[in-house]
């Protein structure tokens, strides 16, 4: 173990080390691969620069194999560098950085081979998920798992303009009610963003709402070079100026140089004796070195700062850093997207003692011998176990969910009854399920399920309600057994949250089958969470009810339109729009086994349901019915050989659909009825279907749509109908070429009834015999549904 000094002077070499292969790698990128193949990617070697020996005081020293960290965006190229001089990274993707299968952009969990441990990329969404994960880690830990893994920290590394994000803050408010720990959140407070200097005095902003929210708060402004000079004569007035500095000043003078600070110092302190004389023994090359070494440069600082935490309550660091530092352009407001010039690139390199074609040795241009170097990492703890991701036993599902049918129910009604009866056991699925909704527990109809499973908490809390003998149907004692989180009104945090419960798996060891619930058109006000835990394939189920214009007497703010499109596009996310409560069982057993499927195989899921009360079929679930249900489509009604129209309908319009099909049977032959379950999974595998016959020039495989659209003949029309937009199934048409009238919704709703609404957006019995008559010849249709 070597002594503190050389310790720190270990430390130091290392971070010089990554500076130099972050540069070094964006550098190469930009003007030795774009010679080749004409890429040009950008910067950040300004923004990599300012957290470079934040990072490295972290990895090489401070963090166990148990911590996660969520690492800032534009500090990918630090990332990557620092795994790997640990061995994890390689040079060929670090060369091809930002290139096809090269190291990503930003850190990825699924396209990284460096072991990310949270994706970042959208500011602020990354920051927020270490908060989650930590409230996770307690989830797991309170249930008695993981009893042989101690606590991490979930650590972010945190622009300080990235703390302008939203979610940012709803997630600080959710982190208070539930008592986070062993959360830290590092600001590399550069006080420049993509445009601008930051306001003045937003560090006072920062220490204020931190503490406010029970956190603790480190400053770590001056490095061990300006505190060693505010210890000489003359010292406190330097502080005094450095403290009273504008920001953009600052920038500024980094930028100019030792000569710059020199004048400025001069004409604004005046000739004080010891403080000019503090200033005049040193050059200017010295004097720059002292004004541009704040905290989050020093290795020395950072050290102290962190180590000296022994406690679990979250902590914000605020590091003074200079984005760009030991750069040409360190200060500069343009340099966000700066590059070094090929000239300044090999005037560094002499700096660094870097050889022409040895820039990617991982100790070239250090004082440290190779074998010294390499003993050290192999005893930072961070680095000990080696790969640190995890995993955990598959859960077993019941081959069917089984549930207690009424004549008539909504899709809403059946996913509360099919969650009842698995809260009424003790099955392992019923354990690793977990449930969460942004304050609409009981309007999606949760309340069952936490009567039975109770809130989690991390210390008991009784329901008053009940102690106090006040009847309610709802009995909600939290504790730390409990199985659902509940949350305040905030579609950001919730899906951040299923993101986090959704990679328990990963980061925790322990498998989870989280489920959330939320009005369907506000999944778009949690859309970028929702993508983003989608991107990390984290694993998780979402009931969004009730959804479309169905929900009629609410108006157009709590009905959803596009929400069947953002199912069908969003990537890792099958959605499916079930009519029938037996349908819904299925999809929702086939969902608990897809949300554990590894490989590439599996994902998350959506559930479209509604509140709508209809009649519900009296039949046996086959084999053939079952996998018609997951795989997206069955025929509720055969076409017979001469079918001159199909009707296909998606969810609660099912009635109105199953209504026109009688209607229509006297004056059109054949008549088919096509439900379908699954938008999404009918043409996702539509597409890797088509893509299989372009790779192996074959025509053999057909996707399920194919085959059940197989019998019907060219001429024969297809009318598709949906509470949503039409575009959701308009695609039909294109499988084997059928004209198509594809009825949906394509305009806010209002309030209403359910036939006043369909009526007038043309999705009803009426609106659907109209659509077939367009697309067929013979005689006029007969009947029509008699307006109420």
């Amino acid at each position: 173990m070597p002594t503190e000094p050389a310790r720190l002077d270990i430390l130091n070499a290392l971070t010089r080390k990554v500076l130099w292969l972050s540069s070094w790698t964006i550098h190469h990128a930009n003007h030795v691969r774009s010679n080749v193949d004409g890429l040009k990617v950008g910067g950040h070697q300004a923004s990599s620069a300012s957290l470079a020996t934040i990072m490295s005081a972290l990895y090489f020293s401070v963090l166990r194999p148990q911590d996660r960290v969520a690492v800032k965006p534009h500090a990918s190229p630090v990332f990557h560098a620092i795994q790997y001089l640990f061995g994890h990274q390689t040079r060929e993707k670090l060369e091809n950085f930002r290139g096809f299968k090269g190291a990503q952009s930003y850190p990825s969990r699924t396209k990284d081979v460096d072991d990310v441990d949270f994706s970042t990329g959208s500011v602020g969404l990354g920051v927020a998920q270490t908060l989650f994960a930590s409230m996770v880690q307690d989830y797991v830990k309170a249930h008695g798992w993981a009893k042989d893994r101690p606590e991490g920290r979930m650590i972010a590394l945190v622009g300080d303009a990235e703390m302008d994000e939203g979610n940012i803050f709803e997630a600080l408010l959710e982190g208070w009610k539930h008592g986070l720990r062993n959360t830290w959140w590092v600001v590399d407070y550069n006080r420049q963003s993509l445009d601008a200097v930051v306001r003045e005095g937003l560090w006072e902003k920062f220490e204020s709402m931190f503490r406010n929210f029970g956190w603790d708060v480190v400053i770590v402004k001056y490095g061990s070079l300006m505190r060693e000079a505010f210890a000489e004569p003359g010292g406190e007035a330097l502080r005094k100026w450095i403290d009273q500095c504008p920001n953009q000043l600052y920038a500024a003078l980094c930028f100019q140089g030792g000569a710059a600070f020199r004048k400025h110092l001069r004409d604004e302190i005046g000739d004080q004796g010891p403080v000019t004389q503090l200033i005049d023994r040193r050059s200017d090359d010295e004097l720059l070195a002292l004004m541009s070494n704040l905290g989050g440069h020093d290795m020395a600082s950072m050290l102290e700062a962190f180590e000296k935490i022994d406690h679990d309550r979250p902590v914000c660091f605020i590091a003074y850093t200079i984005k760009g530092v030991g750069l040409p352009f360190q200060g500069h407001k343009d340099n966000h997207a700066g590059l070094m010039t090929i000239a300044q690139m090999e005037k560094w390199r002499g700096t660094q003692s870097i050889r022409p074609g040895h820039e990617w040795d991982k100790f070239e241009g250090l004082p440290q011998t190779p074998s010294e170097l390499e003993a050290f990492l192999s005893t930072v703890p961070f680095n000990r176990e080696g790969r640190r991701r995890l995993n955990a036993p598959v859960i077993d599902i019941p081959e069917r969910l089984t549930f207690s049918p009424s004549p008539q129910m909504s899709t809403q009604q059946g996913f509360g009854l099919l969650l009842n009866e698995l809260a009424r056991g003790d099955s392992a699925l019923a354990e690793r399920i977990v449930t969460a909704s942004p304050d609409v527990t009981v309007s999606t109809n949760l309340g069952a399920w936490v009567n039975r499973r109770g809130l989690f908490a991390r210390a008991e809390k009784a329901d008053l309600f009940r102690s106090e003998k006040i009847p309610s149907t709802f009995n909600w004692d939290a504790s730390p057994k409990g199985q659902h989180i509940e949350l305040g009104i905030a579609e950001m945090n919730l899906f951040i949250l299923m993101s986090a419960l959704g990679l328990a798996h990963s980061i925790h060891g322990e498998r989870l089958l989280p489920v959330a619930t939320l009005y369907d058109p506000f999944i778009e006000r949690g859309l970028d969470a929702l993508n983003y835990a989608c991107y990390q394939d984290a694993r998780f189920m979402v009931a969004a009810t009730p959804s479309g214009i169905t929900l009629a007497p609410e108006g157009g703010a709590h009905q959803s339109i596009a929400t069947p499109l953002i199912g069908m596009a969003q990537d890792g996310l099958s959605s499916f729009e079930p009519a029938f409560v037996d349908e819904l069982g299925v999809i929702m057993g086939w969902g608990f086994r897809h949300m554990q499927r590894e490989g590439g195989e599996g994902g998350s899921v959506y559930l479209r349901l509604t509140t709508r009360a209809i009649d519900q079929p009296q039949r046996i679930m086959s084999g053939e019915l079952e996998a018609g249900i997951t795989e997206g489509a069955y025929w509720l009604r055969k076409p017979g050989p001469n079918a001159e129209v199909v009707i296909a309908y998606t969810g609660s319009v099912a009635p109105e659909a199953i209504e026109a099909v009688g209607l229509l049977g006297e004056s059109r032959r054949d008549i088919g009825l096509l439900a379908i379950t699954s938008a999404d999974r009918l043409h996702s595998g539509w597409s890797a279907a088509r893509s299989l016959r372009r790779d192996r020039r074959s025509v053999a495989h057909l996707s399920h749509i194919e085959k059940l659209l197989a019998p019907l003949s060219r001429d024969c029309g297809l009318v598709t109908v949906i509470d949503g937009h039409p575009s959701a199934l308009a695609w039909l048409g294109g499988v084997r070429g059928h004209r198509v009238e594809a009825l949906g919704v394509e305009h806010f709703g209002q309030t209403g009834t359910i036939d006043d609404l369909y009526r007038h957006y043309g999705i009803d019995a009426n609106a659907i015999i109209d659509a077939a008559e367009s697309l067929t010849s013979g005689a006029p249709v007969r009947h029509r549904k008699l307006a109420v």
